[in-house]
């Protein structure tokens, strides 16, 4: 991890607190920023980074674990929960909706920054899944409407002839237009432009019995 390129964001109430863990993550080379209350985090500009979420249990204005269910369903960073009051209901359900770790105070600072590697390692992985998608979608935008009609049948498993009769085209035709999409969605093979439908949610409509094949 490099200071260049991710972040370290605390949002915790107790100032001592935020200052502690913002002197241990410099002198691991970590930037952070510190919010004192989830409101304040929440309407922050926030550098577009790799990142951890360090985030107590307890706070004045709305509880951790309530914020997390909040911002599920954004891009926010992975949680790494910390509290003075730990539970085993509150740490399974903080586990269950994706946090990374629950740390109880007082917790070792060998824990923690093993904790904040890991989300940021789980970050990483989560952009570059995000990165890759968007590029298969605009891939997708880029196939002609024809093409469009023709990537579902052809993954659904149909025969070239099959697949053709349903569109109501020639065989050849029905070729060309497969072989472009292939080229277009970058797919070596039959099976990994199977797996790019997957990932686009391309339904299937069709089924290789179909005509009696």
């Amino acid at each position: 991890m490099t200071a260049d390129d991710i972040i370290v964001f605390i949002v915790d109430d107790d100032a001592a607190l935020r200052e502690a863990l913002g002197e241990l993550l410099a002198a691991n080379g970590v930037p952070s920023i510190p919010f004192e209350t989830a409101g304040d985090y929440i309407g922050a500009d926030k550098p577009d980074l790799p990142a951890c979420l360090i985030l107590d249990v307890e706070l004045p204005d709305i509880n951790g674990l309530a914020l997390q269910r909040q911002i599920a369903q954004g891009n926010h960073p992975p949680i790494v929960f910390i509290t003075g009051h730990g539970d085993i209901p509150s740490s399974v359900a903080a586990i269950k909706h994706g946090a990374v770790d629950f740390l109880t105070k007082p917790f070792s600072d060998v824990a923690l920054m093993s904790a904040i590697r890991a989300a940021i390692a789980q970050d990483l992985e989560t952009r570059a899944k995000r990165g890759e998608l968007a590029l298969l979608r605009q891939r997708y935008r880029e196939l002609s409407p024809r093409e469009r009609e023709v990537l579902p049948l052809v993954v659904s498993g149909l025969l070239n002839k099959q697949a053709a009769a349903a569109l109501g085209i020639s065989e050849v035709t029905l070729q060309i237009h497969r072989r472009n999409v292939m080229q277009k969605m970058s797919a070596s093979s039959l099976a990994d432009l199977v797996r790019i439908a997957e990932r686009l949610e391309i339904p299937i409509q069709h089924s290789r019995r179909m005509g009696g094949a």
